[in-house]
């Protein structure tokens, strides 16, 4: 995965925060789930523990492959320059 200097992309992080929080919900849920002793309620959940694996493994596989890529990078290959932007605001 390719990165910006040694720190991860914030976004990346952010997503990683997010689906470990998502994960502990998941596995609250989970537990609640075995405690009521109800098979629909579990078979349930543990769909949705597969639907947040698998969401988490293809971006992550996705993010591999594309690898992250800087914002200013975006940027001029849109065509976007810092400059034109800075003119854009100080016209205006």
């Amino acid at each position: 995965m390719s990165q910006v200097g040694s720190a991860p992309a914030p976004t990346w992080f952010v997503l990683k925060i997010t689906f470990l929080l998502l994960a502990f919900c998941f596995t609250a849920m989970l537990s609640l789930a075995f405690f009521s002793s109800d098979f629909m309620i579990i078979a349930h959940v543990l769909l949705l523990v597969t639907i947040g694996t698998v969401l988490f493994v293809l971006l992550s596989r996705f993010l591999a492959e594309t690898g992250l890529v800087p914002v200013e990078q975006q940027m001029e290959e849109m065509g976007i320059h810092k400059i034109e932007a800075t003119e854009k605001d100080k016209g205006n």
